[in-house]
């Protein structure tokens, strides 16, 4: 039985509840797409669907629209995958478990995806409507936006004609987008050796921490499981001879991880455990703001691996004590923006290597090399290497914005304020479309999501009906 089939409006919702039945993680999206294919052939419209599984479909104007410019209606069919501990789902092969809550609308015990869900369901319910007036639509759906953008990196753009974009990929209402950082995957590697030690197998857990979206969210203070574990690790390698056999943390690249675990060998298993308690009462003080329940906790381990010889395990823990993360630089030009940060999204150890997959942003493309500069450098020193992927550039503010003028001009006529306009710290597609369409005009905006990436994450329905709305009178204005 449908959850959301009271609520208004109606379509959207609808596409949306359906959607969220369709596993579609990032990697995960070949399903998804059909489902997009489908809906297009369904109802006789024009669709072109890649290898990647992008998907853009077409629906011509509307009577008396024939003449008018082309609007670009854009979201990203891939959701970050997390879930509580306890949760049993397999969210590469289940749909999601859809609860409403007063305003909210949730899944349980895991992401909602309504980032970026609701966009393509908005776009979906104005494709199927036989009751709006618009011009010639051009919904690009685009696959893996929360992996670097891969998607839009490999769409072919030649079918689309239109240079007014509006990507719903935001998740503020009454903020409109305007610019946005440039960035990339940064994964640092560091090769290691095994061998034999005589000790006691610990398992040392650095948790509790609240995580969330590593560009909106960088700011904010919160910690970083990986990297306060690289504390713990060195302070226990301090007053015991230590050795390291894995260490593993965070599920994707742009969230803040929450939960970091390490098996360890150490010598001297009293020593050891005095400084991981010390270690607990440390970050419990520091981030009894930012993350009140984040915890560090020792137990006994168990080892299948060797663990990592002396030189191996001093090179890793020295990585993670030494990493640069979190905010960088602050903007000069725009009071309270983020210009330059990292973060390690990513901890995964093999037999052979250790891997740390860096989310880099910035608005200032001279940073964001600086920051990939000393990655590397850091990472060299260490006898490992470095490899970037997803590399995407800045979307830079355009003065002359005819969209954003009528955007505002709805906005005030709906609303009765003016909205904000602003710039991000988290990337967003408009700027990959924008190298690909020379004079594109865009404007990012969405309703009200919060804590996105994370279980916790919120979709406000009120705001949901609004933001239809609005968007259903731009276009009806844009002729």
């Amino acid at each position: 039985m449908a959850v959301l089939d009271q609520l208004e409006p109606k379509k959207v919702f609808q596409f949306f509840e359906e959607m969220c039945a369709i596993p579609h993680g990032s990697g995960n999206t070949k399903a998804v797409s059909d489902w997009c294919a489908d809906f297009a052939k369904a109802r006789g419209l024009e669709y072109h669907q890649d290898a990647a599984n992008n998907i853009i479909i077409i629906k011509e104007a509307t009577a008396g629209y024939e003449q008018a410019e082309p609007v670009i209606l854009q979201g990203h069919l891939d959701m970050v995958c997390e879930k509580v501990p306890e949760c049993a789902k397999d969210m590469a092969k289940e749909g999601l478990d859809l609860v409403v809550d007063g305003d909210l609308v949730l899944a349980k015990g895991t992401t909602l995806g309504g980032d970026d869900g609701i966009a393509v369901a908005m776009a979906m319910a104005i494709l199927d409507a036989d009751d709006l007036s618009h011009p010639r639509i051009e919904a690009v759906f685009t696959v893996d936006e929360e992996v670097g953008m891969l998607g839009a990196e490999a769409l072919d753009v030649s079918p689309l004609k239109g240079r007014k974009f509006l990507n719903l990929d935001s998740e503020a209402e009454g903020i409109f987008t305007v610019s946005c950082a440039g960035g990339n995957m940064t994964k640092c590697t560091l090769p290691v050796r095994r061998s034999d030690f005589t000790g006691t197998a610990l398992t040392v857990t650095v948790g509790g921490l609240i995580g969330g979206h590593s560009g909106q969210e960088i700011n904010k203070g919160r910690g970083n499981s990986s990297l306060l574990l690289g504390r713990v690790l060195l302070a226990m390698s301090q007053v015991s001879e230590l050795r390291l056999v894995a260490a593993n943390g965070g599920l994707k690249d742009n969230a803040i991880p929450r939960e970091t675990t390490a098996t360890v060998l150490v010598a001297d298993e009293e020593k050891a455990r005095a400084a991981v308690e010390q270690m607990d009462a440390a970050v419990k003080n520091e981030y009894r703001v930012t993350d009140p329940d984040v915890f560090v906790r020792v137990s006994a381990g168990e080892t299948g691996d060797a663990p990592m010889d002396a030189d191996s395990t001093n090179r890793c823990v020295c990585f993670l004590a030494c990493a640069p993360n979190g905010v960088q630089v602050m903007s000069a030009d725009i009071d309270g923006l983020v210009q330059t940060s990292l973060n390690l999204g990513v901890l995964a150890t093999r037999e052979d290597a250790m891997m740390a997959t860096f989310c880099v942003r910035s608005s200032v493309s001279s940073q964001k090399e600086m920051l990939r500069a000393r990655l590397t450098c850091l990472a060299k020193q260490l006898g490992g290497k470095t490899e970037v992927f997803g590399d995407y550039d800045a979307w830079e503010y355009r003065a002359d914005s005819p969209l954003r003028d009528l955007m505002v001009e709805v906005y005030k006529d709906q609303y009765g304020e003016a909205p904000a306009i602003e710039a991000i710290h988290a990337g967003v597609e408009c700027g990959l479309f924008s190298g690909k369409l020379p004079g594109l005009d865009c404007v990012s905006i969405g309703p009200d999501l919060t804590e996105i990436h994370t279980p916790r994450e919120r979709l406000s329905i009120a705001s949901t009906q609004r933001m239809w709305k609005f968007v259903v009178e731009v276009l009806k204005r844009s002729k």
